[in-house]
């Protein structure tokens, strides 16, 4: 039976057709028959009781310049949708944190992917955390004090924004660098959270695995190895894409979330690999179902919609 499915993301027209997951999911959705609505974030309301978005009749196309076709706005009540998804990009603010409150609104009927409540319980940074024998050592603070114990423990060390996306602040503190002082110093003045401390992780050389998830269960990966004297493996700063077999260590890791996820309804997840250590658990948009496809892997957006068919059955 087809459903009906709106869309809550970032502006179609800047996507990149060839590489953005949530175009991938709106052509399988097509495809199977499922009517698409558009709508940006901004455009969420509630008003006695209702949560509706001022969204647009879609239409997708993997045409590079022609991609979609959009039809007139119209306020739609999301209760009547029978999937949401919601797949605006971080960062994870409190815009984030309102839509998320805001769709949990909607009645069990309406399946929103990924579940909001738990992409709101489950920031990248802080849900691995659960999974202690799966990190690397890691600090999560704002005292200058730890961080530089933990530096002289680990030496070389990583430095991150909690809420931060896409590498943006990632910085390499090697032993003999002077610029700790002067980084938590700027730390301080960009953000509020506390800042991630990471044993540096010299496998990363190697590469930094994306590895998807679909309701669970391993889905397969991609391998993004850093560009030279770049400590970053996004693709965007430069990281080059490789197909890369999962291992034993990846599937042992991928079992051993794969139940929470699951019970969560964290449909689509995307984790991050170094060597052997699970270093994120990415809920928000996760990306990487192209990469994988392009490479001989599973089709994810076929995949995803399975997941999200069996769930509403």
């Amino acid at each position: 039976m087809p459903f009906t499915v709106a869309i809550q993301m970032d502006p179609i027209e800047r996507i990149a057709i060839d590489a953005d997951s949530t175009f991938a999911l709106a052509l399988e959705a097509q495809a199977r028959g499922h009517k698409l609505f558009y709508y940006g974030p901004r455009a969420l309301t509630f008003r006695d009781g209702k949560v509706t978005a001022r969204a647009q009749p879609l239409s997708v196309r993997a045409r590079k310049g022609d991609h979609f076709t959009l039809g007139e706005p119209k306020v739609f009540d999301l209760a009547a949708a029978d999937v949401v998804l919601m797949r605006q990009d971080p960062p994870f603010d409190m815009a984030y944190i309102t839509t998320t409150h805001l769709l949990e609104r909607l009645p069990a009927s309406t399946l929103v992917v990924n579940d909001p409540k738990e992409v709101r319980n489950a920031p990248e940074k802080l849900f691995v955390t659960l999974f202690q024998d799966l990190m690397p050592p890691t600090l999560i603070t704002s005292d200058p004090a730890e961080i530089r114990a933990f530096r002289a423990v680990h030496q070389d060390i990583i430095l991150k924004p909690l809420y931060g996306n896409g590498g943006a602040g990632v910085f390499r503190v090697k032993p003999d660098d002077e610029n700790l002082g002067a980084l938590l110093e700027m730390f301080t003045a960009f953000y509020r959270e506390p800042i991630v401390v990471q044993r540096y992780l010299p496998e990363v050389r190697q590469g930094d695995k994306r590895i998807i998830l679909i309701d669970g269960e391993a889905a397969g990966a991609i391998n993004r190895v850093p560009a030279e004297g770049e400590a970053r493996s996004n693709m965007h700063v430069g990281g080059k894409p490789v197909p890369v077999q999962l291992s034993a260590r990846d599937l042992h890791i991928c079992q051993t979330i794969g139940p929470e996820l699951r019970a969560r309804g964290l449909i689509f997840t995307g984790i991050d690999v170094i060597g052997d250590y699970l270093t994120e658990i990415n809920v928000t948009s996760p990306t990487g179902i192209q990469e994988v496809k392009r490479f001989g892997g599973p089709d994810g957006a076929a995949l995803i919609w399975d997941a999200i068919e069996r769930r509403k059955k």
